[in-house]
């Protein structure tokens, strides 16, 4: 899948079943909510998972713990706007798979 193509899935009610915890986290954050891409998010134990946490809880405002989530996905903390990291993010774990 490319990021043309992720974009587009987010007109569905759900995230295709074929992405990433991570990736379905982003899929949910788009969405709106943020619980359920928190868990998700949360559900990838890996740096992808981490990086993705880390994301939610910078938007969320808890720069402390997305700080721990950075660092526990080997990145520095982003500086940019929130959109911009969300689709940095995006792009790169979808390379990656």
């Amino acid at each position: 899948m490319n990021f043309a193509a992720f974009k587009r899935c987010l007109a569905a009610a759900e995230p295709p079943d074929d992405l990433s915890e991570a990736l379905a986290g982003l899929w949910w954050d788009a969405k709106g909510d943020w619980d359920r891409a928190h868990d998700r998010a949360q559900a990838q134990d890996d740096a992808a998972g981490a990086w993705v946490h880390a994301y939610l809880h910078r938007k969320e405002g808890d720069a402390a713990n997305a700080g721990y989530w950075y660092r526990r996905a080997g990145r520095e903390p982003s500086t940019a706007a929130l959109p911009e990291e969300w689709e940095a993010i995006v792009r790169s774990l979808l390379a990656a798979d």
